[in-house]
């Protein structure tokens, strides 16, 4: 089933309300951006290049400020708003290792840069570093790794901060479709396992179907929220829904969206 209205049911983590983003440069990314994120949920922002997604998870990660309406973020006992509530993970399209350091070292970087030494992080690094299967690597530098690999350390050092929420610009989009639809399983199994909530980046309507259980459809730029599509099919999601009539049936309808959205 799809619904074209948000999921309601989910206590929600952040909210947007009525956001926007100009730039100093006068260019108007965003306009009027409401946008509910539920606590454990994985939500899609799908949408065309230069559409304000990428502006979104930045302003959700305090990386920058809206200039427009307000950004609130809910308290997981009271519900009522609570600045502290964010620790946020962030992974970049691309990996953005230090070549000159370890697998290791490059996981260590955020807690370092919160104190904390190498022996003392090392536990929580090597949790991360075992999660995404690259604990054997823990020594090797990111010359000696693939893509995929790159990618998967990126990850790690996200995770290894315990992050409430995870935001994700288009880690996939460089990699190729193998090692994509590995990364994807792999990223919905991190998500059931440690009970994250996630925002994806992604101009794929494929991969926003197999991973989300919801999608914002975004407009042109100023982007706004022009629909919100729940994926109502159970998890875990297998290759056999890749290919299924349920998922050709929601990427239909999400491409509709999308176009819809882009004023086609």
């Amino acid at each position: 089933m799809l619904n074209a209205s948000p999921a309601e049911s989910a206590e929600a983590i952040v909210s947007l309300d009525g956001v926007g983003k100009t730039f100093d440069n006068g260019t108007r990314a965003l306009a009027g951006v409401d946008l509910r994120i539920g606590r454990g949920e994985f939500l899609s922002l799908l949408g065309p290049s230069g559409c304000g997604k990428s502006t979104i998870l930045r302003l959700i990660a305090g990386l920058d400020e809206p200039t427009e309406g307000t950004i609130t973020w809910h308290d997981r006992a009271t519900g009522r708003a609570a600045q502290r509530e964010r620790n946020v993970g962030f992974v970049f399209q691309e990996p953005t290792l230090m070549p000159w350091a370890t697998v290791f070292d490059n996981a260590w970087l955020p807690l370092r840069l919160k104190g904390m030494t190498r022996s003392s992080a090392e536990a929580q690094i090597m949790t991360a570093l075992e999660s995404v299967g690259l604990a054997d690597f823990r020594n090797a530098y990111p010359r000696e790794l693939s893509g995929g690999m790159k990618m998967r350390v990126s990850i790690a050092r996200a995770l290894a901060t315990d992050p409430s929420i995870l935001l994700m610009d288009e880690p996939f989009a460089a990699l190729d479709e193998i090692t994509r639809f590995r990364l994807n399983d792999d990223l919905l199994r991190l998500w059931a396992d440690k009970g994250w909530t996630v925002v994806f980046v992604t101009h794929s309507v494929f991969e926003s179907v197999y991973l989300s259980a919801r999608i914002a459809v975004m407009t042109n730029r100023p982007g706004r929220i022009a629909a919100d599509i729940v994926v109502d099919e159970p998890f875990p999601r297998t290759e056999a829904f890749r290919t299924s009539p349920k998922n050709g049936e929601i990427a239909r309808i999400t491409s509709e969206a999308l176009h819809r959205a882009m004023g086609e």
